[in-house]
């Protein structure tokens, strides 16, 4: 992504660029690569990524060239998808620019059927006796799976950590493919039980009911609150946490905190 980029200005300046023939436009390149909390603004990986994000689809037009990495990735994996999808859609529909979408989302790849301007493409990579060699070829088509496990493994992690996460990643597959399988069922899956499979079988019967994930938790009967605590409590609604820095979120905490204490 970051070459085509690249390849992109360096053509525009009147420099050679890595193709046997190349006709680019004059664009105008927006990226958004990378990510990392803004310390000084107080803002998260998430914020950043989203401001960043929105800064090209409003600026962008169908002359600009979009690189955008793994949007929706700070938060959580259905939202990630959601946001994630929204945006291509609406650079598909409403900008029609360029644009190089990276992800490893894969729910994302039946967009190809759906938007006539979209293609999916793919690196490919070689797996063969448990090993990986990553091609550095861009292939046609949506990748077959991810390889994160095997990256882990090349970057030294220890081999009874890559094991379990192999485990679990087999484990969380086969829930995908059946949703009536919870998820312990991959926490629990490599670990060994003497007593045998039966005894293990009779202690998944045992368990109470597991709460939904995204259930109503019972409402708790509210302890009732001093006055100092209701002031606290109203001067906690009216703060702004997005638009203070970390020192004045600091400074304000301990002030909330030295009230209480008096």
């Amino acid at each position: 992504m970051r070459q085509a980029a690249l390849t992109a200005i360096m053509a525009q300046v009147g420099c050679f660029v890595p193709a046997d023939h190349a006709e680019l436009p004059i664009l105008i390149n927006f990226t958004r690569i990378g990510a990392a909390d803004d310390l000084v603004s107080g803002q998260s990986t998430f914020m950043v990524e989203m401001d960043e994000a929105n800064y090209a689809l409003s600026h962008a037009t169908q002359n600009s060239l979009i690189l955008l990495d793994e949007i929706g990735r700070g938060t959580s994996t259905y939202d990630g998808i959601a946001i994630a999808q929204a945006i291509v859609e609406f650079i598909h529909d409403h900008i029609a620019a360029k644009t190089f979408f990276s992800t490893h989302y894969h729910e994302l790849t039946f967009l190809e059927e759906k938007l006539d301007r979209l293609k999916n493409i793919h690196v490919g990579a070689m797996e063969e006796n448990g090993t990986v060699v990553f091609l550095h070829k861009v292939l046609e088509g949506q990748a077959d799976k991810s390889y994160g496990i095997h990256v882990a493994k090349l970057a030294g992690l220890p081999d009874v950590l890559i094991e379990r996460a192999d485990t679990i990643l087999q484990g969380l597959e086969g829930n995908a493919a059946a949703d009536s399988k919870s998820y312990s069922e991959a926490d629990d899956a490599p670990q060994s039980d003497s007593r045998g499979e039966a005894a293990a079988a009779q202690e998944v019967e045992e368990e109470p009911e597991q709460l939904a994930l995204f259930a109503e938790p019972k409402e708790p009967e509210q302890p009732q609150r001093s006055k100092t605590e209701r002031k606290v409590l109203q001067e906690l609604n009216k703060i702004e946490l997005l638009s203070m820095t970390p020192m004045d979120a600091m400074n304000k905490l301990f002030q909330l905190q030295k009230t209480l204490k008096k």
